[in-house]
């Protein structure tokens, strides 16, 4: 049996989005469309919906219902899975903000709350 030294371990605090920890371009439509995507999966979930009842309701094949249940998104735009939870049944809320004064050149914020994705935190 061999011991390793943790000594030689850096870790590196989470910026509280992965995507931009890992310098993914547009990292907070990246984290908004993951948590989108959890959110249909846990609903797919609870439900009990197979992927084809799933892709039936969703009007969608049931590959790319496969590909939401294993968190991938690329195919995906955050319109259409905004859409996809409109046909589960959820609200979707989207609010616009004008900026103080004091931060008109600094450029905006995107800020975003999906309560029932609990797995994903910002």
């Amino acid at each position: 049996m061999t011991k390793k030294s943790i000594e030689s371990t850096s870790v590196t605090e989470s910026s509280g989005n992965v995507f931009a920890d890992l310098g993914l371009a547009n990292p907070e439509q990246e984290l908004l469309k993951a948590r989108l995507v959890l959110q249909i999966a846990d609903t797919i979930k609870e439900r009990g919906l197979t992927q084809v009842e799933a892709a039936m309701i969703l009007g969608v094949r049931q590959p790319h219902v496969s590909n939401l249940m294993r968190g991938l998104s690329r195919s995906f735009s955050v319109e259409r899975l905004m859409r996809l939870l409109n046909i589960l049944d959820h609200d979707i809320n989207i609010e616009v903000k004008s900026p103080p004064a004091k931060r008109r050149r600094e450029g905006g914020k995107l800020r975003f709350e999906v309560p029932s994705a609990g797995r994903l935190t910002r």
